[in-house]
């Protein structure tokens, strides 16, 4: 079931970008007064196509699906791809102005752009849960751990270096904040708010973790996360929790006057709850229901240590709705496309020059994994996923690369500089290379999805 989702959520997924992008260059050519002859979504053999009774005026397109979806093209008529007739050589991409050429090229990333802002605009204006920004217990050693962070605080607003603070309205938003300033080597202050009461700032310097790589271990590096607190699991009939009257679901808040902040500080607590060789009673808080209730709790001895004969989980995350007004959410939508934008010219452009490992290139069975996890997550994680796919789609097809439209812009750019369009021997050289280079990566993307999943 989980196999068919997958396959399913990643065609729809594919299907909408590489729709959207083709109507980009679609759209444009025919507000450009270029004849459109084919829209296809898909390569390979035609599996189904229309073509409208009823099109705009110089137009005569078929709209096409091909066999293979991993792609799609708008062909318009073009006097270097066959002989045009005489009475429609104003309507051919050649014949047309340098500006109104590059409008064509680069309307489809744009779409994919201008897409991303309205899905993320769509999650901001829908609203999601989200993990509150109250911190877990730092990892030992761990940047947070050196700046002083005991778990327990809640992150009111934070700030990279030189820069305005932000207010943080969930996790989310901090883990977004902390990922940029990790990658761009720039320390976080951030503005806390105690579990006992009162404020403080502290800063993560983040400028000196030694990899900058955006794994989990970054991540372990950083020692921030969401603060998660332990919940009683089974327990054990007559044993030291049932006889406190606890049950499986309690969330264990307070231990005596220690505030609990994970499920390793919890284990310690009772083991250590021993004094001359006899188990020590506390006083438990707890919450049950959304009731907070106090109850004693006498370990047994189990050794040299205390035990409660129950079973310690993980309770969820205390979780908040964020949501936006309509124009807050729009405008967010446009910066979060903007940020992600940044960040993965800044990824890419690490990789070229090997400050960053290939083995974070994604390639279609990551993607189609993604996108089935976030089809089984709800609509609202799968709108999400659209987005960052669409922004990282928009961005590919910018870059110089021969073959993809970005590299078309770069040639257009020539023409504008020299006043004339690059050579046909040299077309053909750059194509050549432009594809050996796409293929590289595609190949390298494709092995890293391998590799992760079949080591």
């Amino acid at each position: 079931m989980f196999i068919t989702t997958t396959i399913i959520a990643f065609l729809v997924a594919i299907g909408i970008l590489i729709a959207v992008h083709e109507w980009g260059h679609y759209r444009m050519a025919v507000a450009c007064g270029v004849k459109v002859l084919r829209f296809s979504i898909g390569f390979g053999k035609v599996v189904a196509r229309f073509k409208p009774k009823k099109q705009r005026p110089g137009q005569d397109t078929e709209f096409v699906i091909g066999l293979f979806p991993l792609g799609g093209y708008v062909k318009m008529l073009d006097g270097r791809e066959g002989e045009v007739p005489e009475g429609d050589r104003h309507l051919a991409f050649d014949t047309q102005p340098l500006g109104k050429r590059a409008l064509i090229v680069a309307a489809g990333p744009v779409a994919n752009l201008l897409l991303a802002v309205l899905l993320y605009a769509a999650v901001n204006w829908i609203g999601q849960l989200e993990p509150r920004a109250v911190l877990a217990a730092p990892v030992a050693g761990s940047v947070a751990d050196k700046a002083g962070l005991h778990g327990g605080e809640l992150v009111r607003a934070a700030a990279l270096t030189g820069q305005e603070a932000q207010t943080v309205r969930s996790f989310e938003s901090l883990r977004w904040l902390l990922i940029r300033g990790a990658l761009d080597g720039q320390d976080v202050l951030l503005q806390l708010e105690r579990a006992g009461g009162g404020t403080r700032e502290v800063t993560l310097r983040l400028a000196a973790l030694p990899s900058k790589d955006p794994t989990p271990e970054l991540f372990d590096a950083i020692g921030v996360a969401p603060l998660v607190r332990p919940q009683i699991g089974e327990l054990t009939p007559g044993g030291p929790a049932e006889r406190a009257g606890l049950q499986p679901g309690d969330v264990v808040l307070k231990v005596g006057q220690t505030r609990i902040t994970g499920v390793p500080q919890l284990i310690g607590l009772i083991r250590a709850s021993v004094a001359d060789g006899q188990p020590q009673a506390s006083l438990w808080e707890i919450e049950r229901g959304g009731r907070r209730l106090t109850l004693e709790v006498l370990p047994r001895m189990d050794g040299q240590h205390g035990r409660i004969d129950a079973g310690i989980t993980n309770a969820p995350p205390d979780m908040v709705r964020v949501r936006y007004g309509p124009v807050e959410g729009l405008a967010a939508g446009a910066l979060k496309v903007w940020d992600v934008s940044a960040l993965s010219l800044r990824l890419l452009g690490r990789m070229v020059t090997g400050q960053l490992s290939v083995r974070n290139l994604s390639g279609p069975v990551a993607i189609a994994d993604y996108a089935g996890k976030a089809a089984h997550m709800g609509p609202i994680a799968f709108i999400g996923f659209l987005a960052f796919i669409s922004v990282s789609l928009g961005v590919f097809n910018l870059l110089p690369v021969p073959v993809l439209d970005g590299g078309q812009l770069v040639y257009f750019l020539w023409e504008a500089v020299t006043g004339k369009p690059v050579a046909g021997a040299w077309l053909e050289r750059l194509q050549y290379v432009g594809l050996s280079l796409l293929l590289a990566i595609m190949t390298i993307a494709l092995y890293n999805d391998i590799a992760s999943r079949w080591p």
